[in-house]
């Protein structure tokens, strides 16, 4: 069983900066696929980031590629989500989520994902 605890989000005008860490638990969790999604209102949980297993290849949605940086710190079994350049159609809640099994092509799916953080808000505004 893992957790996954983030932490950062809030309040930022367009073209700022946040970032985003989500800790696991467990010394398994840097072998896991890690990934980012998030999920505005009214709208289905959108896949953004994902590093899979304990390899260093991240990949990125569309939306948030060249904007957006996900890495893995393996000492602290952490998470980060550095988002640059926020623009207001970034709001949204924002999940970490892991799993163990996911296969490669399986990744960009929420459903396919055991583990989920709490959330956290990011609003952009214009």
């Amino acid at each position: 069983q893992v957790q996954l605890v983030q932490s950062g989000g809030g309040l930022v005008q367009a073209g700022g900066s946040l970032k985003l860490s989500c800790v696991g638990s467990g010394r398994a969790f840097n072998s896991y696929t890690t990934a980012w999604f998030r999920q505005a209102p009214g709208k289905e949980r959108e896949f953004v980031a994902v590093i899979f297993r304990s390899g260093s290849s991240t990949t990125y949605a569309d939306s948030v590629k060249g904007r957006f940086t996900m890495s893995r710190d393996k000492a602290d079994n952490t998470v980060s989500l550095q988002m640059n350049n926020l623009k207001p159609e970034d709001t949204a809640v924002y999940y970490c989520a892991a799993s163990s099994t996911i296969i490669l092509s399986a990744r960009f799916s929420a459903s396919n994902y055991a583990y989920w953080g709490q959330g956290t808000q990011v609003t952009v505004s214009s």
